[in-house]
């Protein structure tokens, strides 16, 4: 059990050293990873940013993730989607009021600025844990399709099937615990406070 995001982040960055010469761009999914990124891109000498993705919600249940969409139009449907309603129409519909969300929150994560590129980079996205990895799939599809010269997956906790699935969309995975009993993120830490918006804003205007 991690302390709290600050305590996973100083361990990340401990099994991330070798990338602390290269001007790593480190992406994080907003929101509660913003910090941990943060910490992360300091301790390295990189650059910090955000990487958009909205987790797809099944019908009826908001909490399950059924699949994720990118900041681009990416989408990632898991192969259990119809299992739980989620017709081809209802996807068409929350992709998009999902995308719309992801607009909001670039114009109010990085009003004066476009995201950074991460082209011929060493890119890595962190999360604060993986439970379906939904979001995760969509992350490093996105920045995959970008080019960079290599990309990195670093998280603090994942269950083993879903770790197994990010391990294939990635050049390196960090990933500091894999339980075998998982039932959700906040359970692997004692502080799981959430981060809101003007936190996030302000770390990136920090950076």
């Amino acid at each position: 059990m991690f302390s709290d995001r600050n305590e996973a982040a100083q361990l990340l960055a401990d099994r991330l050293q070798h990338y602390g010469n290269q001007n790593p761009l480190v992406l994080a999914i907003p929101r509660g990873a913003v910090p941990m990124a943060k910490t992360i891109a300091d301790q390295l000498g990189g650059e910090l940013d955000v990487v958009l993705v909205r987790k797809l919600r099944a019908p009826h249940q908001p909490e399950l993730a059924i699949g994720s969409v990118s900041e681009d139009g990416m989408a990632y449907v898991a192969d259990f989607a119809g299992l739980y309603g989620a017709d081809p129409d209802y996807i068409a519909t929350e992709k998009q009021l999902q995308m719309e969300t992801i607009c909001k929150r670039r114009a109010q994560y990085t009003p004066i600025r476009a995201p950074i590129s991460p082209a011929g980079r060493v890119v890595i996205v962190v999360d604060d844990g993986l439970a379906t990895g939904a979001t995760m799939v969509s992350a490093l599809r996105g920045v995959r399709a970008k080019g960079p010269a290599m990309l990195v997956c670093a998280v603090p906790v994942s269950p083993p099937d879903t770790l197994r699935t990010v391990q294939a969309l990635a050049d390196e995975v960090v990933c500091l615990e894999v339980p075998a009993f998982f039932q959700a993120v906040g359970q692997f830490y004692r502080h799981f406070p959430q981060v809101d918006d003007e936190e996030v804003v302000r770390l990136l205007k920090l950076a």
